[in-house]
This record gives C-alpha cells, sequence and structure tokens, in this order.
C-alpha cells in the first residue's frame, strides 16, 4: 500500500511539524481521489493524519495545494484541514499531510452555513490584484495565476484563453471552434466588464471538495485558490448541481451578488466544462460549444 521509503519520509516531516518523535501506524486507504493515492495514518499521540502521494505529480503539486489551504485558513471565515507538511521521499514520491477530518452526515443548516461562510471567506479575502502568488493546479491542468491588475485581461489569457489553446493542442479545436472561440475573447469586455474587486476564492468548489465535520460546519479541500471575480466560484457549483436553493440564498442573504451575475456565471461555468474537456474528453464539447456559440 505504501513503501518504506515513502513512509519514513512522512515520518520525518511530521517529527518536524511536532517538534518531537513520532509513530505512524494502521494505514487504512481512502476512497474517492482520481488523480493521488491516499491513505488515514494513526500517530502514537491518537491523530489521524491524511495522507496523499503520487508517484507523477506534476511539479510543486502539492506545494501549491497547501498554499491554498492556508490562504483560505487566513481568512478565518470556512474550515480546512490542518497543514502538517509536504515533501518529496527519497524515491521520488511526492506527498501531503494533513490533518484527517473527522466527518459526519451534514446537519439541516448545512448549505446555509456553507452559503454564509463562502461569502464571509470572499470578503474578508481581499487582494490587491488578480491571480495568486503562485500558479497552481485545476485538477491535473496547470492554472497560471501571473499577477493582472484588469480583470478581463487575466481572464482572457490565463483562464478563458489558456483552456481553448490547450483543446486545440488536444484536437477539440477545429475551425468552427477556433473562430467561436476568438469571437468570445473579443468580447469579454463587454461580457464581464464590471466593477470587480480582487476576492480569494476556492477555484473548484463542487460537492467532492467540502465536507461536514463532526459538528456539521464545512470544511473546504482540494483548492485551486487565486484572486478573482467572487462570482467565478459559482461557475463551479452550478456545473454538477449538488447544492441547492438554500446555499445560494444565503450567499445572497450574506453578500448579494451584482446585477448580471447569471451572465458572467455562465461564462465562468465555460472554463471549467473547458478544463474537463481537456481531462476527460468529447462528452464536454457540445455544451462547450453551445455557450461559446451563445457569447461569442
Amino acid at each position: 500500500m505504501i513503501d518504506a521509503s515513502l513512509l519514513a519520509s512522512v515520518q520525518q516531516t511530521v517529527e518536524q511539524h511536532s517538534g518531537r518523535p513520532v509513530r505512524l501506524a494502521n494505514p487504512r486507504p481512502v476512497g474517492g481521489g482520481c488523480i493521488n493515492q491516499a491513505i488515514i495514518l494513526e500517530t502514537d499521540a491518537g491523530e489521524s493524519l491524511f495522507l496523499k502521494w503520487n508517484d507523477q505529480a506534476p511539479d510543486q503539486l502539492f506545494e501549491t495545494e497547501m498554499a491554498g489551504l492556508e490562504a483560505i485558513r487566513g481568512t478565518g471565515a470556512l474550515r480546512v484541514p490542518r497543514v502538517m507538511g509536504q515533501g518529496v521521499s527519497t524515491a521520488g514520491t511526492a506527498f501531503l499531510v494533513l490533518e484527517a477530518i473527522q466527518t459526519a452526515a451534514p446537519a439541516g443548516d448545512f448549505e446555509q452555513r456553507l452559503g454564509r461562510q463562502l461569502a464571509q471567506m470572499h470578503r474578508s479575502g481581499r487582494g490587491e490584484a488578480f491571480g495568486f502568488s503562485q500558479s497552481n493546479f485545476l485538477g491535473r491542468t496547470g492554472q497560471p495565476n501571473a499577477w493582472n491588475e484588469n480583470w478581463v485581461e487575466f481572464w482572457q489569457v490565463h483562464r478563458l484563453g489558456y483552456q481553448f489553446e490547450l483543446a486545440c493542442q488536444n484536437g477539440y479545436g477545429d475551425a468552427r471552434f477556433s473562430k467561436s472561440a476568438e469571437r468570445m475573447l473579443g468580447r469579454l469586455a463587454e461580457l464581464l466588464g464590471h466593477d470587480v474587486q480582487p476576492s480569494l476564492i476556492h477555484g473548484d468548489l463542487w460537492s467532492g471538495n467540502y465536507l461536514s465535520d463532526l459538528q456539521g460546519n464545512p470544511v473546504l479541500v482540494d483548492p485551486a485558490v487565486y484572486y478573482g471575480d467572487r462570482e467565478a466560484e459559482f461557475g463551479m457549483t452550478t456545473l454538477f448541481g449538488g447544492l441547492g436553493h438554500s446555499f445560494y440564498q444565503a450567499y445572497q442573504e450574506a453578500w448579494p451578488l451584482p446585477a448580471g451575475s447569471e451572465t458572467r456565471i455562465e461564462i465562468y461555468r465555460l472554463y471549467h466544462l473547458l478544463n474537463h474537456l481537456n481531462l476527460f474528453g468529447t462528452s464536454y464539447l457540445a455544451e462547450c460549444c453551445q455557450i461559446m456559440q451563445k457569447y461569442g
């Protein structure tokens, strides 16, 4: 399940974080991940740790995830797992060690709590520009985050434009696709041109990336953070559903979205559809083209 060199490196990382010798035991598998392998470990102090690793991880995959978790923690709005450390084993396996969250079935008001706390995170996590201190990952796809004071330009270059280029490289972009993409990029100033203040967003918020802890409070995991239009958060939440009316109503009550948000959110959803196209193939192509033709 886990080789000796990886376990030794993890133990050293946990000991550095804890400041004392640590014994790790009782590894048990965790399901649900499609990119990394993961297990739960117990320490001799009774702590439960979540370990995930990847033998072929892109450079800085777990370093950037750690930075994202700490950025969310810094807002004081939503719980994230405590970071115990990350590193690379002597055999070259990248890993990340986190607090293992003890979970329970969501309480009846779980979605309202998540909506209110997400609004608080967006309000508290304000930036001076759009982007993040380092580029990171959306799933396995690189996510460029070079700072930019112009939101439309940031979205043209580092979000839609980047995904359009990947789609063409992957063989999905015929002449019609490319023409629609070009027209849509040319209209972004009109479509997204509203007063935007940079807010820290999770960036990949769907049902697989939030948990309910034992007190029924939301816990966010697997972020793809950056400072952007807070409405961009809902491009992903609306992609697969999962969150009901009470979530959106609670967010709106805490911090209402400005007029025209429905159109902008559809464009932000296209970014995630394009990423799924590039990761998983043509089953997402028709929906991508539908939005591109609507706004291109």
